[in-house]
């Protein structure tokens, strides 16, 4: 059986790639933490956090992206883009699960940044 986490990562760059943007890389890691995946939307690299809460009881799942975890993303994605040569336009995408369902995919564009 695949671990939620992994189904839910898997559900979300599907919905992605059916949305027009190219996968780089998944599950992106250095010190400062991880990201799940890293798309390109055109010229945009996206840094995209995939979130699945089975329920609401906390918040539910784009609750789940605290300041804190914000600034590890952050913090990642800099480490990324140090090994580029002209550093690309950026963003950073949420998507939100709640349940493993297609119909219960919500993907937010640009949802923070630094």
């Amino acid at each position: 059986m695949i671990p939620a986490g992994k189904a839910a990562e898997d559900l979300a760059a599907r919905y992605l790639l059916d949305q027009g943007l190219q996968l780089i890389t998944r599950n992106y890691r250095c010190r400062f933490g991880e990201i799940d995946l890293i798309m390109r939307d055109g010229k945009t690299t996206v840094f995209a956090e995939v979130r699945l809460r089975g329920n609401q009881r906390f918040g539910g799942a784009a609750a789940s992206v605290t300041t804190q975890k914000q600034r590890r993303l952050i913090a990642t994605a800099q480490h990324y883009l140090t090994g580029q040569r002209t550093p690309p336009l950026c963003r950073f995408d949420v998507i939100t699960l709640d349940g493993l369902e297609p119909s219960r995919i919500n993907w937010i564009k640009d949802a923070f940044g630094e």
